[in-house]
């Protein structure tokens, strides 16, 4: 029996790779993408930041700025009660009577109760 002998030229290479087609882009294209959309979203979130820090800014200084008017507010509701408290007991009482001691003024603290009470 004669011996088996390759082809002249010899085999062809055996091929143990897959054959597929590259799909979509190189992958330094979605790493840039990526970036880029990612970039862009913390320069967004740093924008948002500032503009928050700025409307905080701007309320402390609104609040600050109207201290004035609301305690000015607060005092002419203290003086409007005070005179009335006044006035209801003068009518009660017939006489204004003094509550203190000493001449030295004390800030008065009233209570709001409601009118009726519900249930």
């Amino acid at each position: 029996m004669p011996q088996d002998m390759p082809p002249s030229g010899g085999y062809e290479p055996v091929q143990y790779k897959r054959n597929l087609p590259a799909r979509g882009f190189r992958p330094a294209y979605y790493l840039a993408a990526v970036a880029g959309i990612m970039t862009y979203g913390l320069y967004r979130v740093g924008v948002g930041i500032r503009e928050q820090n700025e409307l905080a800014r701007e309320k402390m200084w609104s609040r600050i700025h109207l201290i004035p008017l609301l305690q000015a507010e607060e005092d002419r509701d203290l003086v409007r009660r005070y005179l009335a408290d006044k006035a209801r007991e003068k009518e009660l009482l017939g006489t204004e009577t003094e509550v203190y001691n000493s001449d030295r003024f004390v800030r008065p603290t009233f209570a709001v109760t409601p009118e009726k009470l519900t249930k």
